[in-house]
């Protein structure tokens, strides 16, 4: 029962740590990659369960330090896909928020890396817009009492300090391209930023898509939020 437990406890969290680097390296796919931290997850309930009954039954056998690190590995594996489940319900499932829900910010010098992406480079419209308005309403075009310059170089500056990639940065035309590589699995999710002048305020719009899956499990809009933030500070 010792052995048994440690084992599905240090598997569970194994699984569930290789889950995002096998799906980097292409090993697995995206499903499969998913399905990995279900199996972790199961696997990590299954470790607590035994260690449970050997605390309740077998005390005078059980080797606590054995069964601290299985309980630790399980929790570990069983709380990361839970909290992950637990976002993705309570956030739409899109993948494409904008402070411009009428006219977003279009892609162009980062179109030809969206090439060989799942979700398209265009908006899909009020579909998704019904439901950024309902779950990101403090998301809106921001408006300025400063020159776009200013404006501009606030927003590059923020853009780099999120540590974002930066593709284009164009102060002529007032865009700003760059994408952002999650940690764990790698996603790619592409940002524009447009910058325009509106009699003495300068209005600065942003978006933020990912290249794959359905949900973002509300990474986009923290990202965008982030950014708004930091323009913000910088503009102070």
């Amino acid at each position: 029962m010792k052995i048994l437990t440690l084992l599905a406890g240090v598997l569970a969290l194994l699984l569930l740590l290789l889950s995002g680097p096998l799906y980097q390296a292409e090993i697995l796919g995206l499903m499969n990659a998913f399905f990995a931290m279900r199996i972790a997850l199961i696997l990590g309930a299954v470790a607590i369960v035994l260690a449970l009954i050997q605390v309740i039954f077998m005390r005078k056998t059980i080797s606590w330090p054995a069964t601290g690190v299985a309980v630790l590995c399980a929790a570990i594996a069983v709380f990361m896909p839970l909290s992950m489940m637990n976002k993705a319900k309570s956030v739409p499932p899109i993948h494409d928020i904008t402070t411009d829900l009428v006219n977003p910010p279009k892609f162009v010098a980062i179109l030809p890396l969206r090439a060989d992406a799942s979700n398209p480079a265009e908006y899909q419209g009020e579909e998704i817009a019904k439901q950024q308005r309902e779950a990101y309403p403090e998301l809106q075009t921001q408006k300025y009492q400063k020159t776009s310059d200013q404006v501009f170089d606030a927003a590059l500056a923020a853009v780099k300090d999120m540590g974002l990639e930066v593709v284009n940065s164009d102060k002529t035309s007032g865009l700003i391209e760059a994408y952002d590589t999650t940690t764990f699995f790698g996603f790619i999710d592409d940002v524009v930023i447009r910058i325009q002048s509106e009699g003495q305020m300068t209005m600065l719009d942003a978006r933020s898509k990912s290249r794959v899956g359905m949900s973002d499990i509300g990474k986009n809009a923290e990202r965008l939020n982030a950014l708004i933030a930091g323009v913000k500070t910088n503009l102070n």
